[in-house]
């Protein structure tokens, strides 16, 4: 029999990975090209040429004993350097390479940080929509999730509903961004702002609340939109990032947690996640791909390839008739759904061969999110079956 605990797993299973499922399926039944998965955000970048040479490099070049090898549970040293340096050169931080824990991509990086810091019944704070595995994550450590209401008009941070949500119990608060699912860049204004409220807070309930900052699309944002690095802004913040999209490497799952001397007595903070990421069953992030990485830290994303599927997907879905949030950042489009359920929309759009994912996997109903780190064809290609979607909502156009 299966831990209690699972069990609401087996019923709510990923609705994104079940859409990624029938989307293989239904290219197997009417063939690839004929099929429109927006549903995972699967880089369709290659990784940077610079990071094959990197490997090739490391496999030539070094101790293939050290290469293979154990090494500090917060991983290489040289690496995480590397990575302090670039940080540093970037944001005017003065991080060391003891500010930085490798972890096996940014979800690991989460637990390392909720595992360190939440105890049983303890809160951590959400702005829908949210990634939903936030919610596992909080539960693994037998926290309790607490949603803020979303802001359907900016789709930033509800501040109004967060001051009201935090109390003597909230431990931990996460924000994304740039945003999945809506591709919002929270600016420089809103990141002060929520950080003013903190402050406020731990004065009135004395102890800390920490800021995690989870930073997987750091690199990609859009029309000189700026995303913020808040540490600058806020003291107890501990910043998740991983090279699944700056790299396209999805599958090689590194990543890492900063957490900066200013983080409340950072010496144990630091030690209990380096504890926390070799006792979840990690041990270590993978070594070769540290070794790869800390060479391409100047490696830049193809943005021009995103901003074109960007550009091509919003305006021919908003020609049409669709209500879009305009992407800043990520790669995704969040799309107001033509009518209230929008399971029912997903279910139409099926017909055509389009697969988008259900904003109720957000905590967010009314809207679908679409993934388009997919070729620029397929987005060409699927223009002509949104148009018989939209006719099927909004009559014929023109």
């Amino acid at each position: 029999m299966i831990a209690e605990k699972m069990k609401p797993y087996l019923k709510n299973n990923s609705a994104i990975r079940m859409m990624f499922e029938e989307g293989r399926r239904l290219a197997a039944e009417y063939g690839p090209e004929n099929v429109y998965d927006f549903s995972l955000g699967n880089p369709n970048v290659p990784a940077p040429a610079k990071l094959k040479d990197a490997i090739k490099e490391i496999l030539d070049e070094e101790d293939p004993v050290v290469v293979h090898g154990y090494m500090s549970n917060a991983g290489f040293e040289q690496v995480r350097k590397a990575i302090a340096d670039e940080l540093n050169g970037r944001f005017g931080t003065h991080f060391a390479e003891h500010n930085l824990i490798m972890t096996v991509g940014a979800g690991s990086a989460l637990n390392v940080c909720l595992k360190t810091l939440v105890n049983p019944g303890e809160e951590v704070i959400v702005f829908a929509p949210y990634f939903l595995e936030y919610g596992a994550y909080v539960r693994n450590y037998d926290g309790v999730l607490v949603e803020v209401a979303p802001d359907v008009g900016s789709f930033r941070p509800n501040l109004a509903d967060f001051e009201a949500k935090l109390s003597e119990k909230t431990k931990a608060v996460i924000i994304n961004n740039p945003h999945n699912p809506t591709g919002v860049v929270y600016p420089e204004e809103t990141i002060r702002a929520l950080a003013a409220i903190l402050e406020r807070k731990q004065q009135e309930y004395g102890h800390a609340i920490y800021l995690l900052s989870d930073e997987p699309y750091r690199e990609l944002a859009f029309d000189g939109a700026k995303v913020p690095f808040v540490t600058k802004y806020y003291a107890n913040t501990m910043v998740v990032y991983s090279y699944s999209k700056s790299l396209s490497l999805p599958g090689e799952r590194i990543g890492y947690v900063v957490i900066p001397d200013e983080v409340e007595d950072s010496a144990d903070t630091i030690a209990a996640a380096t504890i926390a990421n070799r006792i979840s069953g990690c041990v270590n992030a993978p070594s070769l791909i540290q070794l790869a990485v800390a060479r391409c830290v100047d490696a830049k994303v193809d943005l021009a390839y995103y901003d074109r599927n960007r550009k091509a997907l919003y305006e021919g879905l908003t020609s049409l008739g669709f209500t879009c949030v305009k992407p800043e950042g990520a790669f995704y489009l969040w799309l107001k759904s033509p009518v209230p359920n929008e399971q029912d929309f997903v279910a139409a759009a099926k017909k055509y061969n389009i697969l988008m994912v259900p904003g109720t996997s957000f905590a967010c109903p009314g809207y679908v999110r679409l993934a388009y780190c997919v070729s620029y064809e397929k987005i060409t290609r699927s223009l002509p079956q949104f148009a018989k979607l939209a006719e099927e909502y909004f009559g014929a156009r023109g």
